[in-house]
Parts: structure tokens; C-alpha cells; sequence
């Protein structure tokens, strides 16, 4: 397996226009963000990266609604994704659309929106299958130095994985588009076969106990005294 943690760096593009079939992308990761949008509450949403910026999150009740990048359009605030300017618990949720395929640093960028989020805040995640139409594209050596092909997939596993070390609970994950350059994506295989999906998407809540009580540490706090072998009672005669 490679390192999450690599040390080149591949700019990220800046619209969704600059991917071929990039509007198509944008467009069919708003339908599946759309029914999200609408649970999520709170004062603060943080876009991430130069695409997450783009996505129309109009169906989403937070109004205070902040896009943060080093560079791109639209643009409130001029930071590395990395090292965030924001307080410890401060945001409601956190979208990173397909912010990960092009971070040198995954795992730093995770800890990052970990940092940020409240008790029981959103973390969205999308980005490309590797196990997909485009995963096999990206074999083509020709197409490796154009996006998106120049971009990192990550399996769903590996990212599930990263996720459950942070102690997030997945809500949703799902594959879809299946056909990259039609409209809908090919719905019919969407709907039958996600797991060809060339996007994939990721929705999950920052949990600050365990998800699961570990019976170790459940046995030591409910430790009996053993009983002595042998003990009777005593007593004295009359």
C-alpha cells in the first residue's frame, strides 16, 4: 500500500470545469448531497478546497456558510487547508469535495477538520474510485499528467479506516456516476451497481465517546473480590 503522505505537490484545479466532464461530476455530487444538506443544522459550514467552493449548498440550513483555500473563486479565506485559522470545536460541519485526491497529506488534513468540528459535527468527504471507469483510465500513462487523472483515489476501505481512527461514525457511503461522461451517469447502473461508481461519497459525524464498550475495560470497572478458598466463618463458642 502507498503512503497517505507524499512529498510532491499536484496543484488541485481550480473550477470543476477544468476536469473533463468536471460539470457533470459537480452537478451529479449535488444530487447526492442535496438530502444531507437538509439535516444538517448549526452556525458554521467550512468548504474546503477550491472545489468544495463551487457546490451549491443552498439546501443546507447553516447560513454562515465560509470557503477556505489558498487559492481559487469564490474565496473568503486565503489558508493552507493543513493549518486551518479556525478555533478548536468552532464549525458545525466541514465539505471537502474531492479535497483529499489532491492533498499531500490526508491524514493531516483529516485531524485538521477533526479539530475544528463540534461534538457530533458533519464531516463530508468525496473524491474518485479507483475501482472504477477512470481508475482504469489513470493506468494510461498519457493521462496521468492531466486532471483528473493526476489525482490521488483512494479505496473506500482506506478512507473508512482513517475515519474510524478519528472516532467518526459513517453515516453514508455510497459510489455513483458510473458512465463519466453522461449526464446522469448511467442511472440504471448507479442505482444497480455503485460500487463501479467513479465518485464516490463519504458522510460522517464526529463522535467523542466510543462507539463501542470495550469489555476489558467494562470487566475492570465492575471487578468482584474473589472469594478466599477454604474461608469459613468463624465464631466463638457460648
Amino acid at each position: 500500500m502507498k503512503p497517505a503522505r507524499i512529498p510532491q505537490i499536484v496543484s488541485a484545479p481550480e473550477h470543476w470545469s477544468q476536469l473533463r466532464w468536471g460539470e457533470y461530476y459537480r452537478e451529479a455530487l449535488e444530487r447526492q448531497l442535496n438530502p444531507w444538506f437538509a439535516k444538517m443544522y448549526g452556525f458554521h459550514l467550512l468548504k474546503i478546497g477550491n472545489l468544495s467552493a463551487e457546490i451549491n449548498s443552498e439546501s443546507c440550513a447553516i447560513s454562515h456558510q465560509v470557503n477556505v483555500s489558498l487559492n481559487g473563486h469564490p474565496l473568503q479565506v486565503k489558508a493552507d487547508p493543513l493549518h486551518l485559522p479556525f478555533a478548536e470545536k468552532s464549525v458545525d460541519a466541514c465539505l471537502m469535495a474531492h479535497t483529499l485526491p489532491w492533498c499531500t497529506d490526508p491524514h493531516r488534513l483529516l485531524r485538521e477538520a477533526d479539530r475544528v468540528l463540534i461534538d457530533d459535527g458533519w464531516l463530508v468527504l468525496s473524491g474518485f474510485n479507483p475501482i472504477s471507469l477512470m481508475g482504469l483510465r489513470k493506468l494510461v500513462p498519457v493521462l496521468r499528467r492531466t486532471p483528473p487523472y493526476n489525482s490521488r483515489m483512494f479505496t473506500f476501505t482506506r478512507q473508512l479506516d482513517w475515519l474510524s481512527l478519528l472516532n467518526f461514525e459513517v453515516m453514508y457511503y455510497s459510489g455513483f456516476q458510473v458512465l463519466p461522461w453522461a449526464g446522469k451517469g448511467g442511472k440504471m447502473l448507479t442505482t444497480h451497481l455503485p460500487a463501479l461508481g467513479c465518485m464516490q461519497l463519504i458522510v460522517a459525524r464526529k463522535r467523542t465517546v466510543p462507539l463501542t464498550l470495550n469489555p476489558m475495560k467494562q470487566s475492570k470497572s465492575k471487578a468482584h473480590i474473589r472469594q478466599t478458598v477454604g474461608a469459613t466463618r468463624q465464631y466463638r463458642k457460648p
